[in-house]
């Protein structure tokens, strides 16, 4: 404990933590319609059950209330160094509250950073656990772009693209939230627990789950609803058909966030769930300033993509349409020249004058002809003659 008492508030809001499951609406809309002290009250024994359930799940979660120790929750969270953030509290998230009755009860927070302002500046990015070699590189290269960018990484701390991402923000020093599916005090996968351990101590470790809990299927499924809503929009990098990726992503596009792909080789399976999920209307994304393009203020504008610079690039456009104008592999008069790029004959030779000083062309005669390096350049952007 941390010295100071709770007061009965937190702990009927710790002990529904540990009696409702995460994502559950039928106990969100309880605590909207009836409050949190009489749902404790009732879940405890003292008065009827409360409507929307069976009996046989009215039992099982009073059985779950009667051996709840909320008081010891806290406990073992602030030994493993983990507070609970509650709605309306002062570091609680407002973007949660989109999501209704599936509003977290409360959320598990391990590390030092303010988790509400942390969030304001966030994006999800996820993908598949068994990812390619491609998808590894994508996602760190997107999770040190955006922690360089001052953006925070959210993900889920799974293998694959979670732990890449988080590692790329790691990497640059940037800031980077893992949103787990089990207690914030029992790091999952196991083979993660360093990698958990090190984002708690330079970023944030979150869950929903009271301390000691494990996570089941149905938790990480719900887990993303989490994800989704605590960020300004969501980046899937590799995922199949049926991955939980586009679960996220879809949360996110319900929830009115942006939605963004990084696109992958069409004959990858684990392209095709991204690939569907830009079809119906994501972004996509290459890069992490074309992600805060899409998520961040007015004015944070991806660079223009253009080729290099060659330098016939540099030339005035009549000394590039005379250039344009040679032959490819023959010498041509001025005559010639000059129509092909609908200029005068003293123009032309002028034009010329000016591209042999610059290494463009030779004098043959009579006749000009291209250099052997400025053959390469106006072939390579028109084809041989």
């Amino acid at each position: 404990m941390t010295g100071d008492e709770p007061d009965d508030e937190l702990l009927d809001r710790v002990l529904l933590a540990r009696v409702v499951e995460p994502g559950d609406e039928v106990g969100g809309r309880w605590i909207r319609e009836w409050g949190l002290r009489e749902v404790a009250a009732r879940l405890r024994g003292c008065g009827e059950p409360l409507p929307g359930v069976s009996e046989k799940r009215w039992g099982g979660m009073r059985a779950r209330a009667r051996v709840a120790q909320p008081r010891r929750d806290l406990a073992v969270a602030y030994e493993a160094g983990a507070r609970f953030v509650v709605p309306g509290g002062a570091e609680w998230p407002g973007q949660l509250d989109d999501l209704g009755d599936a509003r977290p009860i409360g959320l598990w927070v391990r590390g030092r950073p303010n988790l509400r302002m942390w969030a304001l500046r966030s994006v999800a990015l996820v993908g598949a656990r068994a990812c390619t070699e491609y998808g590894a590189h994508m996602a760190a290269v997107l999770g040190t772009g955006l922690a360089e960018l001052g953006w925070v990484v959210v993900s889920g701390g799974a293998y694959g693209v979670d732990g890449a991402a988080h590692r790329g923000a790691l990497g640059a020093g940037g800031a980077t939230v893992a949103v787990l599916a089990c207690g914030v005090d029992r790091p999952y996968p196991r083979g993660h627990v360093q990698l958990i351990t090190r984002i708690a101590e330079q970023g944030l470790v979150i869950g929903e789950l009271p301390p000691g809990e494990h996570p089941t299927p149905s938790r990480f499924v719900l887990r993303n609803r989490v994800i989704a809503a605590l960020t300004r929009g969501t980046v899937v990098v590799e995922a199949a058909h049926r991955s939980g990726s586009l679960v996220t992503a879809r949360a996110a596009q319900r929830l009115g966030r942006h939605t963004m792909g990084v696109p992958g080789p069409a004959t990858s399976s684990l392209s095709g769930g991204v690939h569907e999920l830009l079809r119906g209307g994501a972004t996509l994304v290459t890069d992490a300033a074309e992600v805060v393009e899409l998520v961040g203020d007015m004015g944070e504008l991806a660079p223009d993509r253009r080729g290099p610079v060659l330098p016939r690039d540099l030339l005035a456009p009549e000394a590039r349409r005379v250039l344009s104008a040679l032959p490819g592999r023959r010498e041509a008069g001025a005559d010639e020249i000059a129509r092909g790029a609908q200029t005068t004959r003293d123009d032309a030779v002028a034009r010329l004058y000016e591209l042999r000083s610059l290494g463009y062309v030779e004098r043959h005669g009579d006749g000009w002809k291209l250099t052997r390096q400025a053959m390469i350049s106006v072939q390579g952007d028109r084809g041989p003659s």
